[in-house]
């Protein structure tokens, strides 16, 4: 049955984001898609070129019709980072309450779907397109606050926490229905906020099509392990650094691919060792071939409660490549790889055990089953039309 979907996300292509390849797909399935977006500026900071101040506005996307609302860019700073938070989540509310934001037939939209990354605050045009409209939201819920803010150093006792626990749970409230991408958010929902676990639904990550099972890694008598993602604190990837330095005289390269706040630091730290490349961050269509030259992917968080609780979608995408995972990381994440029997994780923010672990890969003798496990978990668990059959009965649902 076709659906009129108004979708409310902050970030969107051409940012490397996975909500384009959503939206792409519900067209593709018989959908009318509208995307209310932002200035595309996302991880360095910088609107890209091209976009802004009147440029590319609306435009139409492999059938999504897309709306830029005016956002300030991220930069820098915390200043500059709240301004960007708050500046599309008015510019957004203003729009969606507009009489600009209807369906092609001039009527409101059957549904909103608000993908929620950071900030919370991004879902207000969709809390205010309901009140307006009398119509569902369904939230599908990627970063979960206030819990992101403990991660970036805010303190539960202080005011900006108590602020914006009081933002995040008036927002969350006002769902029909939130999805969520790891296991543990649903008893946080129910037990922060008092939303029943009914209204809670588990739907992890996929990874996009392009991401395919590949042959091994021919490069012999060197061992290469990759991270390919974000790299902000929240990340750890200093833990990958780290293990490099004690891994310096063994036959092992680390390949860093993505970009993000926490970058320039990161070179600082890994430009002096041998055994470390830098690639920056990589259009998707060129990730497959990154992903052919390693032997491993690796993942790492920091060591903190609420990063425990979520599942990173680089794991979807490093397992549907069908490679072994290597990792320093606790809860959700060391749960996959070690049910999904695919690598080897240890603690979070460990490079002693990181290190330890690379090499019991190296020694392992089967190191193509840890493959082979990665891709089937990948494939019984996550993949593309599993996600979407699950999305689209969610959306119907709360019609």
């Amino acid at each position: 049955m076709k659906k009129r979907i108004l979708v409310i996300c902050q970030y969107y292509k051409p940012e490397p984001f996975r909500i384009s390849d959503i939206c792409e797909e519900l067209v593709s399935r018989g959908n009318e898609v509208h995307v209310v977006t932002g200035y595309p500026n996302y991880p360095e900071g910088d609107i890209y070129s091209g976009y802004g101040k009147g440029k590319r506005i609306d435009e139409v996307i492999n059938g999504v019709k897309v709306h830029r609302c005016f956002t300030i860019p991220r930069e820098t700073g915390a200043v500059k980072r709240l301004l960007n938070y708050y500046s599309y989540s008015i510019s957004s509310t203003v729009y969606s309450v507009s009489k600009k934001c209807v369906a092609d037939n001039g009527k409101p939209f059957d549904v909103v779907f608000c993908n929620q990354l950071s900030p919370v605050m991004m879902a207000e045009a969709a809390v205010m397109y309901k009140k307006k409209y009398k119509v569902p939201v369904v939230m599908y819920c990627l970063d979960l606050w206030p819990e992101s803010l403990i991660a970036g150093g805010v303190t539960r006792n202080s005011l900006v926490y108590k602020t914006f626990y009081d933002v995040s749970k008036r927002i969350y409230m006002q769902m029909d229905k939130i999805l969520v991408t790891s296991k543990p958010f649903v008893t946080y929902f129910n037990n922060e906020f008092g939303i029943k676990k009914t209204k809670v639904k588990y739907l992890p990550q996929y990874a996009e099509d392009i991401f395919k099972a590949f042959s091994s890694k021919k490069r012999e008598n060197v061992f290469d392990f990759m991270f390919a993602g974000n790299i902000g604190s929240a990340q750890s990837v200093e833990t990958i650094i780290k293990a490099a330095e004690i891994l310096k005289n063994e036959p092992v390269m680390f390949h860093i691919v993505g970009g993000g706040s926490d970058l320039n630091r990161i070179k600082e730290m890994g430009n002096r060792l041998d055994n470390v490349v830098f690639y920056g961050r990589k259009p998707l269509d060129e990730m497959p071939e990154f992903y052919a030259k390693a032997d491993a992917m690796l993942i790492t968080l920091e060591a903190d409660p609420f990063l425990s609780m979520t599942l990173p979608g680089k794991v979807q995408s490093y397992m549907a490549a069908g490679k072994p995972i290597i990792g320093a990381a606790d809860g959700a994440t060391k749960d996959i790889i070690e049910t999904a029997q695919c690598g080897f994780c240890g603690k979070a923010e460990d490079e002693i055990e990181l290190a330890e672990n690379i090499r019991k890969f190296i020694e392992f003798d089967d190191k193509v089953l840890l493959g082979e496990n990665s891709r089937r978990y990948y494939m019984y668990n996550f993949q593309k039309n599993i996600f979407m059959d699950k999305l689209e009965s969610e959306l119907q649902k709360v019609i």
